[in-house]
């Protein structure tokens, strides 16, 4: 502990030794100017209405497919032959996305590729999840993204998902996000 000494303060030789020793860490945001703080909030902004747009697998390739086109990307079945240059895009069965740009150096030269995975934490239906016990209708769920199953049951939870009829025709449904919508 430091000693006063007639209105000075001295440190002991531990803490002085702490001092040669110990990391000083700062906050990078403090050190950061106006204009950097600015462009990390419009970045932030960005990307916190990516993930409230795509909270499942299949509303964030929606989201990554009208960010691709933006930039110039058009679907891979839209070219006959790719050429340097050309920037494509393939979507499998609405649950995941390929994007491409295309080089200008035999594939034997190698290529460039970067991956990312998307996914959330979430509570799947199981396939048939509707079950029924002691007067009580219960959901068989299977529970992704580290969050512990006894976990979901302190929050509103919103639905998000697809049904697929009979004849084939899929239904979007989203229930929860909006102010007035009931939640589970």
């Amino acid at each position: 502990m430091a000693v006063e000494n007639k209105n000075k303060v001295t440190k002991t030789e531990g803490e002085k030794l702490l001092e040669r020793l110990l990391v000083k860490r700062k906050n990078g945001w403090e050190s950061l100017n106006e204009q950097e703080r600015k462009k990390i909030l419009k970045f932030s902004d960005g990307y916190i209405k990516f993930l409230n747009n795509g909270k499942i697998e299949r509303e964030v390739v929606k989201e990554a497919k009208e960010i691709a086109e933006a930039r110039g990307f058009k679907p891979l079945n839209d070219y006959k032959k790719l050429k340097a240059g050309d920037k494509v895009y393939y979507i499998n069965r609405n649950k995941n996305i390929t994007l491409a740009v295309i080089g200008q150096d035999k594939l034997e030269k190698g290529i460039n590729v970067v991956g990312a995975h998307m996914d959330s934490p979430r509570l799947d239906l199981k396939p048939n999840p509707l079950y029924e016990d002691t007067d009580l209708a219960y959901f068989k769920t299977q529970y992704y993204g580290g969050i512990k199953k006894y976990q979901w049951v302190t929050i509103p939870l919103a639905i998000h998902g697809v049904v697929s009829l009979k004849n084939g025709k899929n239904i979007e449904i989203k229930i929860g996000d909006e102010q007035d919508d009931l939640t589970f």
